[in-house]
């Protein structure tokens, strides 16, 4: 087998790029479990090289990240042009490639590549796996599900890019004294669609015939970009509260709030089924508020709960009316809060000294409290030895007809 080269060549930022991103390794091993070949790599093709970005090489072809092949020799160089997938299991057989050079010069008998393309439809290279020894291949599926890879691959480039323009531009906020909101609400808007794109990707690959390893791969990006999208909403939540009015709601009339608080309680319950939730709920109905907007404010006062109480306790929800105002509050053990501490609780990336790291921003209570103001309500918080910490969201309740 021809041994490849590692030529010195210009710097392409591209090419670190894909090399910084922790998925590529994941994709390259379910590419070769996949395929059965023992080499995978994603290229950076142009019209004049073929470089590798990353590499697995069980096959020993000697190709090393930033190695260099003779663009002329490679099938790589015909997908560039036709920006089709190449797909074949025993070239020495094949109507076409038994002739072609690239097999020949190589000593290739199988052989799979997708091109790559960026989020704005521009060619980048391709995503690839050889090997001198032919296998058996279902070359439309193969050729299906490496595109799915290339496509992820090509999200994650363009969060990675997003991430490095922001970690940029935020020192270049901090050093000049630029507002870092305004800088808050460009980054959570234009990284919507990438995240958005990884999770579509990520539960595409859950419905195909893939290996178990694959199939857990998929889930981990898909709850990695849950995750992800929840932090950009709470960015976005921060910026609208902190550049507009506050954040916007949409009071609809007789809702029904023990019914939006129980929904709540019962996503919490089956995420955490560690922690024990006593509810006692006699809301008042009809009410006018926002249901979505209210969900999030109950959902982060019990996130906080379980994330800084202590959770071998049970966690109280109560909801009731007195003295003309609804009533909802959330109750935890755990250490008292002090009365510093409570007074920054409300505050945007206010984050509790802990040894125990914690997920998050640091915004929850602060957007919490945000939805309690635009309700016209107050969001305060209590905290003893005795009764523990609680958090009460105080809503005035409008006069009922005839009243």
């Amino acid at each position: 087998m021809s041994h490849p080269g590692n030529p010195v060549h210009p710097h392409d930022p591209l090419i670190d790029a894909v090399g910084r991103l922790s998925v590529v390794p994941r994709i390259l091993d379910a590419v070769v479990r996949r395929t059965g070949m023992r080499f995978a790599a994603v290229a950076r093709v142009t019209d004049t090289r073929w470089t590798a970005c990353a590499v697995r090489d069980d096959l020993g072809f000697g190709l090393l990240p930033g190695g260099d092949l003779a663009l002329e020799t490679t099938i790589c160089n015909d997908i560039r042009s036709t920006h089709q997938p190449v797909v074949f299991g025993h070239a020495s057989e094949h109507a076409v490639f038994s002739r072609h050079h690239t097999p020949r010069h190589y000593k290739l008998e199988s052989y799979a590549s997708v091109p790559i393309f960026t989020l704005q439809g521009e060619f980048f290279g391709t995503l690839c796996a050889i090997d001198s020894r032919p296998v058996k291949l279902d070359e439309a599926m193969v050729a299906s599900e490496m595109a799915l890879y290339g496509e992820l691959i090509a999200t994650h480039m363009a969060l990675e890019d997003k991430l490095h323009d922001t970690e940029r531009a935020l020192d270049a906020e901090v050093n000049t004294g630029v507002i870092r909101e305004q800088f808050l609400a460009v980054v959570g808007h234009d990284l919507r669609s990438p995240v958005q794109a990884v999770k579509m990707a990520a539960e595409t690959l859950g419905t195909l015939e893939l290996p178990p390893r694959a199939y857990r791969l998929a889930e981990i990006i898909a709850a990695s970009s849950k995750r992800m999208a929840g932090l950009i909403d709470d960015v976005m939540d921060f910026a609208r509260a902190r550049l507009a009015a506050g954040i916007p709601i949409a009071k609809l009339d007789d809702e029904d709030l023990n019914e939006v608080v129980g929904r709540v309680v019962t996503e919490v319950a089956a995420a955490h089924p560690e922690v024990v939730l006593v509810v006692s709920l006699k809301l008042p109905r009809p009410l006018r508020f926002d249901p979505v907007r209210v969900q999030q404010l109950v959902a982060n006062l019990l996130n906080n709960a379980i994330a800084h109480g202590d959770t071998t306790k049970p966690i109280v929800v109560r909801g009731y009316a007195e003295a003309g105002r609804v009533l909802l509050s959330v109750t935890n053990a755990g250490a008292v809060i002090d009365a510093a501490t409570r007074e920054m609780m409300f505050h945007p990336f206010h984050r509790p000294e802990s040894t125990v790291p914690r997920p998050g921003l640091g915004l929850g209570l602060y957007i919490a409290s945000e939805i309690a103001r635009a309700h016209d309500a107050t969001l305060t918080v209590k905290s003893n030895a005795i009764e523990g910490t609680c958090f009460t969201f105080s809503m005035p309740r409008p006069p009922r007809s005839g009243d």
